[in-house]
């Protein structure tokens, strides 16, 4: 979330960039200010009344040592110990509705970014490589899975229902070996530390990365216990260090992770319900880094580059887009969308998101560091990037890799993790 100094003192700025961010500034800040003053209002009242108790406690030890009758002031003590409480208690209760206004309103974009309404706006940053070239109609994945007998969408159905997948054999190690490349090449050559977290966390944690309370409708909430599913790596990855202090020589820390991914996908019934584009479950690679705020627009592209060497590695054509106001996260003060080019579909489609949040998570999750020499910690900026989304590349290399006769070519950067040079077909 944002400062809540910074909100008050430039309320007007704060009113602007909701305007560029597509949002109405009259619902999201409804009451802010009167809020705020209440707070500040009975926060004064509360300490005034202690100032009081305690010089009524002082008079009352005068009176006690002086074997005077001290009863009146004892019951003067007693009364404003009650008006103290209950101030306390509205101040508390003030403070509460305070954050929950601060938590819905999203962070303030980087100069860099494009003002705009929606994806149109997005800037194009660079592409790389070139589009395959086929002498026959390439097919979209769903029809090449099925072909080859390495994607099941009618057996999840009757497993779990719509909008769940079944991989065989070459389709499964296909996965497992993209796992396994990814984690490989971000920890042996791009510096970062591989954890093994809980697919399980609790609401702090959810709150802590900006997806409670806003996005709990994407959620999959466990009955009778505070966790949920996590929508992706981000959330255990970034709590880690919920509620410390990192030691400042530790800075920029990078750490990646494997998990599988799950999402309710509310509201995007009706879209890509045709194989494995949008799924309630997938599995995804995720980058995360915790920087000196001084540090997170250098450390931003780097972690972005991170991400296309994995493209690059596979041979996969892609373009990098800079997202507008008004298609970013709410979290995020700047984001690069990697889209991968999908021959199947005649589109491009996004297969990571890069984004820094600056301190916005750190304040909500209370991440912070140290600066040598400084008694005085700071919020650290954080940053995280699919690298990449593994269902997404996964069905990247067969539509790209596709074969006239049906088969599909490993990328040679993969053939020592799956065995195989090329996927045929087979039947389960």
């Amino acid at each position: 979330m944002l400062d809540l100094a910074y909100v008050r003192e430039n309320l007007t700025q704060v009113e602007e960039m909701l305007r560029r961010r597509g949002m109405d500034p009259a619902q999201v800040l409804s009451g802010f200010r009167q809020v705020d003053d209440k707070r500040r209002q009975l926060i004064t009242q509360s300490e005034t009344l202690k100032a009081q108790r305690n010089r009524a406690s002082e008079e009352i030890a005068k009176l006690k040592k002086a074997g005077q009758d001290a009863t009146a002031q004892m019951e003067q003590t007693k009364a404003l110990r009650a008006q103290s409480d209950d101030l306390e208690k509205q101040a508390a209760e003030v403070d509460q509705e305070l954050r929950t206004m601060l938590a819905g309103i999203p962070n303030v974009p980087h100069e860099s970014v494009p003002v705009g309404r929606s994806a149109d706006d997005n800037k194009e940053v660079r592409k790389w490589g070139k589009p395959p070239e086929f002498s026959f109609t390439p097919k979209p994945h769903w029809e090449l899975g099925e072909q080859l007998g390495v994607l099941d969408m009618e057996r999840a159905v009757k497993l779990s229902g719509a909008r769940f997948a079944v991989y065989w054999d070459m389709g499964a190690k296909l996965e497992r070996a993209l796992a396994n490349f990814m984690l490989d090449l971000h920890t042996s050559e791009h510096g970062y530390t591989e954890v093994l977290t809980p697919y399980m966390v609790n609401s702090a944690s959810m709150y802590g990365t900006g997806q409670l309370p806003k996005f709990a409708n994407d959620l999959f909430k466990i009955d009778n216990h505070d966790l949920w599913l996590i929508p992706t790596a981000e959330v255990p990855l970034t709590n880690l260090y919920r509620d410390e202090t990192i030691d400042a020589a530790r800075l920029p820390l990078s750490v990646t992770g494997y998990t599988p991914c799950f999402r309710s996908e509310a509201g995007s019934y009706g879209k890509d319900v045709r194989g494995i584009i949008r799924q309630h479950q997938f599995q995804k690679v995720e980058l995360v880094k915790f920087t000196r705020p001084e540090q997170s627009y250098e450390q931003h592209e780097q972690l972005t580059r991170d991400a296309e060497t994995i493209l690059q590695k596979l041979g996969l054509h892609y373009r990098t887009m800079l997202l507008s106001t008004g298609d970013m996260g709410p979290s995020s003060a700047k984001t690069y969308d990697l889209e991968v080019w999908l021959p199947g579909q005649k589109l491009y489609r996004e297969i990571s998101s890069c984004s820094n949040f600056e301190a916005y998570q750190a304040r909500r999750a209370n991440i912070r560091f140290r600066p040598e020499g400084s008694k005085k910690s700071e919020y650290v900026h954080t940053l995280n990037g699919s690298g990449l989304a593994i269902g997404r590349t996964w069905l990247a290399i067969l539509e790209n890799y596709q074969q006239a006769d049906g088969s599909v070519v490993v990328p040679e950067a993969l053939r020592k993790y799956v065995g195989a040079e090329r996927i045929t077909p087979k039947k389960f």
